[in-house]
């Protein structure tokens, strides 16, 4: 890709309401994504898969934030994941009783847990009967699809 067109891009996202961008072309995929008021500019290679190289572009001094570390193995026992991207909460409401907690012992399909989406509040359900060992999600943070929630045991 043209470094011309780079800059562009980038400038682009800086001066918008855009947080990230992505485009995929025949010689490789460039994706752009604008966090804490700076942004970061990815390009991997298509023919080979090349290390990700990463150019701030916003103030200097800016900080570019590092990559996530591998994920830890899964845990033990049946994981409940989310089946949507969306916004995490353990209770109905802000100061309502959490549906579980760590030991609660849950039948398939009580409620574990809401997760908001697109405005809308989707009651998540226990897909297996036990005990609640483990809360991985975290109440008020954003989830992704297939993210881990709960381990019952």
């Amino acid at each position: 890709m043209d470094l011309r067109k780079l800059k562009t891009l980038i400038d682009l996202v800086s001066e918008s309401n855009v947080s990230e961008l992505e485009i995929t072309e025949a010689e490789g995929k460039v994706r752009i994504v604008k966090g804490g008021g700076a942004v970061v500019q990815q390009f991997v290679a298509a023919p080979m898969q090349a290390p990700v190289a990463q150019a701030p572009a916003a103030a200097a001094g800016a900080a570019v934030p590092e990559l996530p570390a591998p994920a830890a193995a899964a845990p033990a026992g049946h994981v409940v994941k989310s089946p949507m991207v969306g916004t995490f909460y353990r209770a109905a409401s802000p100061g309502a009783k959490p549906f579980v907690d760590v030991g609660s012992q849950v039948k398939e399909g009580d409620t574990v847990c809401i997760i908001e989406a697109m405005k809308i509040l989707n009651e998540i359900e226990a897909d297996k009967s036990g005990t609640v060992t483990r809360i991985l999600g975290e109440n008020g943070q954003a989830v992704e699809y297939g993210q881990p929630l709960f381990v019952i045991e």
